[in-house]
């Protein structure tokens, strides 16, 4: 008989039959990885296994599989894509629920496994940290209302962490849409029923805006035909009318008319070029008032609803001293483990630029200071030439760096918590190398727009508003404060509520403008950050490129400009394809050794080491 070397080789090899036959599709090629779990085609990534077999990875796999299975088993993706809505946030909950109907239908016929994917759902809150919010604002919406619609479904009770924030939500989804969804027994076996019934729980939520059109609305082309021809109809009858009322005036009257046009044409003729030209600048009282200077220096078709409510402010004028210092002792506590892979690499950096900031020595001058080497010659014969040594100044450049951390909800979590252990490292580091260190974050003080988008609704939901939502830009470190007075402020980045959208365009083009003011002669800007810039409520009435164009058209500028050294980090999502300098890295554990590594690139005297580091034009840590 056949043994294997792993013992969780079997395990994989029954969990795939058993997906295979759940999905019925025996061709399904299921995988194990540690990247994001899936389907893509006929490819389905699962969580990997390791070879101790845990019970949570052995759940987390068995709940995963279940899940994406009963996804493919009950999903048609020809009906979905038909009654799939067009904005992000209504996409965001229609998916959602359609995922919780594929999954309760699937219950029916195998409680078991809805157990195992009670599992998933529970290690998915925990990874996130669901149970730690407060408000419902600071959930997602789209996560509560699948889970509410679940267990409507099911009436089965979800995990601790699931079941806090499906109850946030709980009372606004059920007062806005209680009626839509007591269907749900009804339309749960029906793909295109539920699918009906989701856009109307979308448009009760409050965002039929985004559902675009009903795609069982009835092509009419012969009434609109019929209705324009009308509409042709009595736009040829009314200008027969007027034709009709100018013959029947008076003879005078016409006489006059004609007259009045032959004299205003006379008059034209008689101007001159000049007297034209000026009539054509005075103003009118009617004119319309200048346009306003473009907010974005980098494109001058950016637009801001409003900067009324956007702000500035330091880490400490969010929180209270004593919170801030609970914050920190929680921010040690977490990341205990990483803190000596971390500090080794911070040494190494350490030591790497002190290296280049030694000063070093020239000898066989002619003058200068007396080499001690030599002294034995000189004193048998003090005219002996090329005694003497000289000292040679250092070429590191007085400098600083600006750390500019993503501070949106998707980094909730390991991933902003290493960020911010890492940035306090560097900081301690590069501090003590003479280099000055700034530490940025950026999010909004809302989700789904805040004041911005309440005024954009007062005022009649203006076309095409621009950027619909109100800016946090967060100053952790400023560059001229030492870090131990500092040090509190990065445990703001766990607080519960503070995490939100991203806007990346605008904040790098703050923190540039911050640098360009510095007077060091070398500036290095550091982005960290999981993904590309997502606001749902300005994405919702722009077009969908709308901030990913504007991040590209302020990275053109800062690299046009090359008054700083841009560099990037992405967290799990790829921003080579936006950064010249980027790195790219699968697990947040990589950030310590991406940042250190970038930065000693960069103060790398040698242009082919630095090369190494970044290749032709980006590099990728997939580890």
């Amino acid at each position: 008989m056949k043994t294997t070397d792993n013992p969780a080789d079997p395990f994989k090899k029954a969990l795939t039959e058993a997906t295979r036959a759940l999905a019925e599709d025996h061709d399904l090629n299921v995988t194990f990885s540690a990247d994001p779990s899936g389907v893509s085609g006929d490819q389905m990534r699962l969580p990997q296994v390791s070879r101790r077999m845990t019970r949570d990875e052995v759940l987390l796999a068995r709940g995963t599989a279940d899940a994406l299975a009963m996804k493919l088993r009950h999903n048609d993706p020809s009906t979905h894509a038909r009654y799939a809505p067009t904005g992000p946030m209504a996409r965001e909950l229609y998916e959602a629920m359609e995922t919780a109907r594929c999954e309760a239908l699937g219950a029916r016929d195998m409680p078991g496994a809805l157990s195992n994917i009670d599992a998933r759902i529970g290690a998915e809150a925990e990874k996130k940290g669901y149970s730690q919010i407060k408000a419902a604002s600071d959930a997602p919406l789209a996560v509560a209302a699948g889970l509410i619609v679940r267990q409507a479904a099911t009436g089965r009770a979800l995990p601790p962490g699931a079941q806090h924030v499906a109850d946030l939500w709980r009372p606004f989804v059920e007062q806005q849409a209680s009626g839509t969804l007591e269907r749900i027994d009804d339309v749960l076996a029906d793909q295109s029923a539920f699918a009906r019934m989701a856009r109307q729980v979308i448009d009760d939520l409050g965002y039929g805006d985004q559902l675009g059109e009903d795609p069982d609305q009835p092509e009419d082309d012969d009434a609109d035909e019929s209705a324009e021809q009308d509409e042709e109809a009595g736009d040829n009858q009314s200008r027969e009318q007027n034709e009709e009322e100018d013959a029947e005036a008076s003879p005078e009257q016409s006489q006059e008319q004609e007259q009045d046009e032959k004299q205003a044409q006379v008059s034209m003729d008689d101007m001159s070029d000049e007297e034209m030209a000026d009539e054509a600048e005075m103003p009118e009282a009617d004119t319309p008032p200048e346009t306003p200077p473009p907010v974005s220096e980098a494109s001058a078709d950016y637009k801001v609803f409003s900067q009324q409510w956007d702000e500035e402010i330091r880490a400490e004028d969010l929180a209270e001293p004593a919170e801030l210092e609970r914050l920190r002792a929680y921010l040690d506590k977490q990341l205990d483990p990483l803190r000596g892979a971390v500090s080794r690499l911070a040494n190494k950096l350490q030591r790497r630029l002190q290296a280049q900031q030694n000063r070093s020595w020239e000898f066989d001058k002619e003058e200068g200071v007396l080499d001690a080497g030599r002294l034995a010659r000189v004193v048998a014969n003090p005219t002996t030439p090329l005694s003497f040594k000289v000292e040679k100044d250092t070429e590191f450049r007085d400098t600083v760096v600006t750390l500019l951390i993503d501070n949106s909800g998707s980094m909730r979590g390991r991933p902003i918590s290493i960020a911010a252990i890492c940035a306090d490292v560097l900081a301690r580091t590069l501090e003590r190398c003479s280099v000055k260190v700034e530490i940025l974050g950026f999010t909004t003080r809302a989700w789904k727009g805040g004041q911005a988008r309440e005024e954009w609704l007062k005022e009649g939901r203006p076309a095409q508003p621009g950027r619909l939502n109100d800016l946090r830009h967060i100053i952790y470190k400023g560059a001229d404060a030492p870090w131990r007075r500092v040090r509190p402020n990065l445990g703001l980045m766990m607080k519960e509520g503070l995490l939100k959208e991203n806007i990346d365009g605008e904040a790098l083009e703050w923190a540039h403008r911050r640098l360009a003011r510095r007077s060091e002669v070398r500036k290095i800007l550091m982005v960290i950050s999981d993904g590309a810039p997502v606001d749902d409520s300005t994405l919702s009435v722009n077009p969908a490129n709308y901030l990913e164009k504007h991040l590209r058209d302020v990275i053109a500028m800062v690299e046009r400009k090359k008054q700083v050294e841009l560099l990037a980090i992405g967290i799990g999502h790829d921003v080579t394809r936006y950064y010249q300098r980027a790195v790219t890295i699968t697990d947040v554990e990589q950030l310590a050794g991406a940042m250190t590594e970038q930065l000693a690139a960069l103060f790398d005297p040698d242009p082919k080491k630095r090369a190494r580091i970044f290749g032709m034009n980006n590099v990728r840590r997939t580890g």
